[in-house]
Order: C-alpha cells, then structure tokens, then sequence
C-alpha cells in the first residue's frame, strides 16, 4: 500500500537525463531573453526574487549538490556565490537575506551568464564521464535539480509579472499575441464521484516525485460534488457586484483582517476595468479563470457561492478517475495567462491555467520522512501555516505536474497564478 523509498531514489537513463538538463537550462535562459539587464535586477516586494537571482541560484543548486560533493577536485566559481545564492538550506551555510536580493548589483547580469555557462560546461563534462557508480549517486540529484529549475522558470515569470506591474508604463514581458484554442467559460457543471469510502492518494514511487507527493496512504472519503471547470472573471465580477469583499459574513476572520489590512476589492492585477498580464494590460475576458487570487479570496468565495474548496484527497481522487483529456494551458503553449475552458469535455483545467486552492493544509502525509541532510529542507520545513494548490498554471512547465503534486503558499498569497474549482457534499 505505502511506497517508503525515497521521491528522488530513482533509477534514470543517461542520456535522457543529460538532455532534459540541457533543455531544461536553455529554457530559463530564453523566459529571460525578453527582459533588458535593468529588469533582472527588479525586487518589487520581498516575496519576489530578481530574474537574475534566479538565473544564479538554479545553477547554484548543481554547484552546491553535485558538483562540489561529487566532482573530483572541484573549484566554486566563486566562493562567495554560495552566500549570495543559497535561498535557505541552512545546512549549507549563511545565506544573503531574502528581502534584500534586490540590492545585489553585482554580480552583474552578464556576469551571472557566465556563471551559468561556466557551470554548465563543468557539469556536462562531470556528468558524462561519470562512472556507473557515480552516475547512481548523482542521478537521482540532477533529476531534483531538473524539477527544482522548472520550479524556479514559474517563479520567474511570477516574479516578472510583479515586477512589470509595478512600473506606471505597464510594459509587457512579451506583447505579441498567440492565438489559443477557448470555449466560452458557459455554465458550470457539477460532477458526482463517489470514492466508496477508503482510497488511496499519493505517490506510488514510480518516477521522480517530491518527498512531500508522498508516502501513498489510505484516507476515507464521502461522496461529493466537483465543478467540471474553474471558477470564471464574470463569475468573481458578480461576487464583487454583490459586496464580495464588503460582507465579513463571507470571510474567515484572518482573512476579513487581511482585506482590511490590505484594502483588497478585487484580484491581483485587476484595475480600472482591466487587469494587468505578461502581454501587458488587457480587458477583463468574463470567460477565462478567476487568477491571482488568495486562499482567504477563494474561500470567501465558495461560502457566497454557496459550495466549498475541494480537499487535496477529493481534488486527487476526481482526476484520477475522471481522467480529464483537455490539452493542458501550460508554458508549452506560451499564452501566459488563462484561457476559457473547451466546452462539454467532462471535467477540465486540471493540468494548467491556474493552480486550484484547495482546503487542506499543507501537512506531511502518514509516514513522511524528509530526505537526510540539506535536501531534507527543501520542503519539510515548511509544512506550516500554508495551504495546499492543486494541478498547475499557464506560466507552468510542460510535463512538470503530476496528480499527486502539491504546491503550497500561505494563505494570504495573491501573486501565484492561482485560482479556484468548487465542490460540494454529495447528495
């Protein structure tokens, strides 16, 4: 029932895996290819990393647990590269604070493409030439840094949005339009499942996953209700019309404090009837999902709404049997924002557009053991005060999700891509 070995003990083909690195690097440098050296130095709020910060602290990663543990011999390229770009694995060593990423002029941007370059050619040449012994230690690490990369291209380009929106010229990431295939976002449908009491969730142990995916357990589920589509902007419009975030009765009360505090009335990015995008500011499309909305937001939502957030067993569970075949809206398709669901295809949007709040906490699953030295931090440590999200977003990787994936941000969070499905007890 249970697989306890580890989410990165893995057995991986060499050649695949050498290629997907090289992929997988070249694509962080082209999400910054649009951007001029002055925008990757940006931080717009402590939440938000500066593109070149991101650029150094992915190819940090390979030096730090890679390279310097396994390579014979091996050199930093700079020694002091390992206080500036270690975000926060304590065991490694003193680190730059986060809110302050954006003071670090230098390194200049050139210079943190020739540390890129720089790792990169040692990696490939260690990589290899490894021996098969080597190769079974350091595989299963370059396949975390792989996914850890693909992480940070999302943050990136989240950080970008946020950075941009906050020059009074609005300029676009990249304003030339791709046209994408939509429906009309029509009336949701809901979708009965019943699981049947017992099920199993998590991952089973095949294939790369993160630690927290698992181990696979068994939890107990009542039947319920699933909307087969996310929620809209002509629907969340309809929420703010009627006092959505006038009405204390809608919120829970750390989240009514936080829409004091904050003077919320609408999502991110939304202003003077339009909203702000990566292909800079358009109208409001009532169709497409809701985004860069809170869990509070969400919440408060589904109560007006007169339903609930799925928990994280029910959203896993409706996927998987469900089997939903619309094409994911992730980064292979480069629309950069959320498109409105194919009509009448069953249950929709679970792969891309936006990451789906959930109501569960993001808590370890029974069984959990975090991986053995720095690796252990890497989420472990933060299963507290955060909430789980679900399937993915427009700004995500192809081929990066998976049903039993769980992402995670405090509750008050607004500059993910994120947004919202509805459920409901079963009749």
């Amino acid at each position: 029932m249970t697989d306890t070995r580890s989410a990165i003990d893995v057995p991986v083909d060499q050649a695949a895996l050498l290629e997907r690195l090289a992929d997988t690097r070249n694509l962080t440098e082209q999400l910054a290819a649009p951007l001029a050296a002055e925008d990757q130095v940006v931080q717009s709020m402590p939440d938000v990393s500066p593109t070149k910060w991101h650029r150094a602290h992915t190819t940090w990663f390979f030096e730090t647990f890679v390279l310097g543990p396994y390579a014979p011999g091996y050199e930093p390229v700079h020694p002091a590269y390992d206080y500036l770009f270690n975000s926060y694995y304590e065991q490694v060593g003193p680190r730059h604070p986060r809110s302050e990423r954006g003071l670090v002029s230098r390194p200049t941007v050139a210079e943190v493409g020739d540390y890129r370059a720089a790792v990169d050619e040692r990696l490939g040449a260690f990589l290899s030439d490894a021996r098969p012994d080597t190769w079974a230690t350091v595989a299963p690490l370059v396949e975390l840094g792989i996914n850890h990369e693909q992480q940070h291209q999302e943050l990136l380009l989240m950080d970008i949005k946020h950075v941009l929106s906050r020059n009074p010229l609005r300029p676009a990431y990249m304003p030339e339009r791709r046209s994408t295939p939509v429906g009309s976002g029509g009336r949701p449908a809901w979708i009965e499942v019943d699981p049947g009491g017992v099920v199993e969730i998590g991952h089973d142990g095949r294939g790369f996953a993160f630690d927290s995916e698992g181990p696979r357990h068994r939890t107990y589920l009542e039947p319920f209700r699933i909307a087969d589509r996310l929620v809209t902007c002509g629907e969340w419009a309809a929420f703010i019309a009627d006092g959505g975030y006038e009405r204390a009765e809608l919120w829970l009360s750390d989240g009514w404090a936080t829409v004091g505090q904050q003077g919320w009335t609408g999502p991110l990015y939304w202003e003077d009837g339009g909203v702000f995008t990566l292909r800079g500011q358009q109208a409001v499309d009532p169709s497409t999902p809701v985004c860069h909305v809170s869990f509070f937001e969400a919440d408060a939502f589904a109560t007006w709404a007169g339903a609930r957030l799925p928990t994280e067993a029910e959203w896993e569970v409706a996927v998987d049997r469900l089997a939903p075949a619309d094409s994911p809206n992730d980064l292979r398709t480069r629309a950069l924002h959320p498109r409105a669901a194919p009509d009448g295809t069953g249950l929709e949007q679970t792969a891309g557009d936006v990451w789906e709040w959930t109501a569960s906490p993001y808590r370890p699953y029974p069984g959990f053991r975090p991986e053995a030295g720095a690796i252990g931090e890497y989420n472990g440590k933060f299963m507290c005060n955060q909430m789980v999200l679900r399937g993915g977003a427009c700004v995500t990787p192809a081929g990066h999700v998976r049903p039993t994936y769980r992402n995670f941000f405090p509750p008050s969070s607004r500059w993910a891509f994120s947004g919202l499905r509805l459920a409901a007890d079963g009749d």
